[in-house]
């Protein structure tokens, strides 16, 4: 694996020809966890997949499509096509020193634009190929939420599944206080339509109650969640990867 701490010329010399591309975000976690989750989640896929693929990774970007987040103070959200300009356009440099396959990952639930962008550019650029590694997405999931002890969790952002990711991550920016609650369901259908400051009490759509877990076993948790469903999302990447760019150059 390589990135963006080694040398021009150690990356020339390697003759590698993949790229990991990979989208955080700055957005609010509800009133007691920080705003970089999504990009310290984005980095975790992305030096799992570049380690796999023997891949350039790139530094994260900690900027995405949080439109639903946008009223909460210090929350950053761009449009889908500033940002899928900015990452055509790093994809085209990069592809003009002869690397030809692409990974794009993003740690944001939010980010619509990521299908429609990988459909577009491979569309575009009959030459170089563009993943998403969302081939094994549900089993992963499922399984990842076994693991760490929290089947049926009933949450899309803010909740016990966040904080015990936080714990992991970055528990020196936590402060472990309850917060959210349980969104009725039927509010899912207006989550795209209005910002969560109308839908939610807090920003949290799940909710934390201190003191139902201890520190080490909300750590533990988001350890045991995040390595199963990643190391189950990158099984199979490398094939894939080849296969598509076989086929598509065929």
């Amino acid at each position: 694996m390589f990135s963006y701490r080694n040398t021009t010329t150690e990356i020339a010399s390697s003759e590698i020809d993949t790229v990991i591309i990979s989208v955080g975000a700055t957005e609010q976690f509800g009133p007691f966890l920080p705003m970089h989750l999504d990009t310290l989640i984005a980095e975790l896929y992305a030096e799992s997949y570049g380690k796999e693929l023997d891949a350039y990774v790139l530094p994260t970007l900690p900027f995405n499509t949080s439109e639903e987040h946008a009223n909460f103070k210090g929350t950053i959200t761009v449009s889908p096509t500033i940002l899928t300009a900015m990452l055509e356009d790093i994809i085209v440099n990069l592809a003009k020193q002869g690397f030809v396959k692409f990974i794009v990952c993003n740690g944001h639930g939010g980010a619509y634009w990521e299908a429609a962008f990988v459909k577009h550019i491979n569309y575009k650029y009959p030459h170089i190929i563009i993943i998403a590694p969302n081939h094994n997405n549900h089993k992963a999931w499922e399984e990842a939420a076994k693991r760490a002890g929290l089947e049926g969790l009933n949450e899309m952002h803010g909740g016990l599944l966040s904080v015990c990711t936080a714990m992991w991550l970055c528990p020196e920016h936590v402060k472990l206080r309850s917060m959210g609650s349980n969104v009725p369901i039927e509010s899912r259908l207006y989550a795209d339509y209005m910002g969560w400051d109308k839908l939610t009490e807090d920003g949290c759509w799940g909710n934390f109650e201190e003191g139902s877990y201890s520190e080490d076993q909300l750590r533990e948790k988001g350890k045991l969640f995040w390595e199963t469903f990643i190391a189950i999302r990158t099984e199979g990447l490398k094939q894939l990867v080849e296969d598509a760019y076989r086929r598509k150059m065929s």
